[in-house]
């Protein structure tokens, strides 16, 4: 009998993988989303999501992406790692990313195809062309300059660039710093961890999503147990899933009916699962 027959279960409910099918919405995450959209579609330019690591800044993205997914007129670019050593370098990687072809001799030629490619899908094709840019803590303070730099192009009317950086919080002091980057930012927005009543609507929500359903009001995962892994994982959203997933792969290898608080703490003090 496999895992997931085991557990009543379709799929995995637990991975840490960015999949927005098991995108639990919480008040700020469903906020964030839907601010996300607006400022997208009003072409107002930079949005910045700030969160600690594991808060859900990445399978945000994704969300986000699948909100777009059946619409023509969006054209999305994604960096999942902006760690560029140089301007020519993080140029050169925008160029290929947007499929530009031109003769290229210096950072001042990237920039004007660029603005000449932006101007070409936007303001004539009536597209929306976004770049979403993860792990915005690493953006060196020369290819802030750059993104910058990229938001200075617009018409009349709207910008040609929609950017949305998704980063840690250390990001913010730094751009703060930087008046003329921090004063082009449309949408601004932290994500906090859950609370305890969100953590276990986020454990019920994935578990509903890979498939399992409960019978007498009964889950996995008892109300003592959710109180644990809230008070482990703080509300961390990864944390979360890393506890939950270790919980339930217990329960099956010692043939228990469900999780509660002595199996939680169990795997606490085993002290292997991933954080």
């Amino acid at each position: 009998m496999s895992y997931y027959s085991v557990l009543n279960l379709e799929k995995e409910p637990f991975s840490t993988s960015p999949d927005p099918a098991f995108f639990y919405r919480s008040y700020i995450h469903d906020t964030s989303l839907k601010r996300l959209e607006i400022t997208i579609r009003l072409k107002r330019g930079l949005s910045v999501i700030y969160g600690d690591v594991g808060t859900g800044k990445t399978t945000l993205s994704r969300a986000l992406l699948a909100a777009f997914s059946e619409e023509d007129g969006f054209l999305f670019h994604i960096i999942l790692d902006p760690g560029y050593k140089s301007e020519f370098q993080f140029l050169s990687s925008l160029i290929r990313m947007f499929g530009i072809n031109p003769p290229i001799k210096s950072t001042l030629d990237y920039k004007q195809a660029i603005e000449r490619y932006l101007f070409e899908r936007v303001a004539v094709e009536h597209k929306t062309v976004v770049l979403l840019i993860d792990e915005g803590q690493k953006l060196s303070s020369d290819n802030l300059e750059i993104l910058r730099t990229l938001l200075n192009y617009e018409t009349n009317e709207y910008k040609l660039l929609q950017l949305v950086i998704l980063s840690q919080l250390e990001l913010l002091a730094r751009i703060k710093k930087i008046k003329n980057f921090y004063d082009r930012i449309a949408l601004s927005y932290v994500i906090n961890p859950l609370n305890q009543e969100e953590t276990k609507e986020m454990i019920e929500f994935r578990l509903a999503q890979a498939g399992y359903r409960s019978s007498n009001g009964n889950w996995l995962f008892t109300d003592e147990a959710i109180r644990s892994v809230y008070e482990y994982s703080q509300g961390y959203p990864r944390k979360i899933a890393h506890i939950c997933h270790d919980a339930l792969e217990y329960i099956v290898m010692h043939q228990k009916p469900l999780v509660d608080a002595i199996v939680i703490q169990e795997i606490i003090n085993q002290g292997n699962h991933g954080g």
